[in-house]
């Protein structure tokens, strides 16, 4: 469906160093990742990157949340440092960047004041992992109104099953589920 740039923004979520030496697979990604972000920012839609960011010492995770314990054992996405930087391919410095403590965008930092202000009404999420941060930022913006759009083959998950699962069944309940190609197409009509 075709959308204004404008009111558009596309959202990469967790394209960072540090994800790839979790996930080094999901790099397969990046060229059609790269391109949705080329679109982008040639179509005149905003661009947000979005993901994991800590301060150092990582006082934002608890000893007990032992989803993130290893992040915070390895020092790993403290801001600035080389594991929270976002892809080469995809980033430009003086690109936005909005950061998260936790698995979904939307999750504890500026994201929804940023999109209300900017007034965007149509999100376009691509991400790793599909079945995570994806998943996560989907729901909550659906939840908030927003009008989105997944990029599938610029997702990844570990586990292909869980991917074909959300991107052919799940996803399509809340959003316009596309390829990169298909979303670039559908907004030259």
């Amino acid at each position: 469906m075709k959308q204004g740039s404008s009111t558009t923004a596309l959202l990469t979520l967790d394209l960072q160093a540090g994800i790839f030496g979790f996930i080094p697979k999901a790099a397969e990604i990046m060229p059609q990742a790269a391109k949705a972000v080329e679109f982008a920012r040639s179509w005149g839609a905003h661009l947000i990157h979005v993901g994991l960011g800590f301060a150092p010492g990582h006082p934002e995770i608890a000893d007990l949340q032992n989803s993130f314990q290893r992040v915070k054992t390895n020092n790993l996405f403290v801001k600035g440092s080389e594991s929270a930087q976002f892809h080469d391919s995809v980033y430009r410095p003086g690109d936005l960047v909005v950061y998260k403590q936790r698995v979904g965008g939307f999750t504890e930092n500026e994201l929804h004041l940023i999109l209300r202000a900017r007034k965007i009404e149509h999100l376009v999420l691509m991400g790793i992992a599909t079945s995570g941060i994806v998943l996560s930022t989907l729901r909550r913006a659906y939840d908030l109104d927003y009008r989105c759009t997944v990029l599938k083959d610029a997702c990844y998950d570990n586990d292909a099953e869980v991917h074909r699962v959300l991107t052919e069944k799940v996803f399509p309940m809340q959003a316009e589920v596309v390829t990169v190609d298909e979303f670039i197409r559908s907004q030259g009509e």
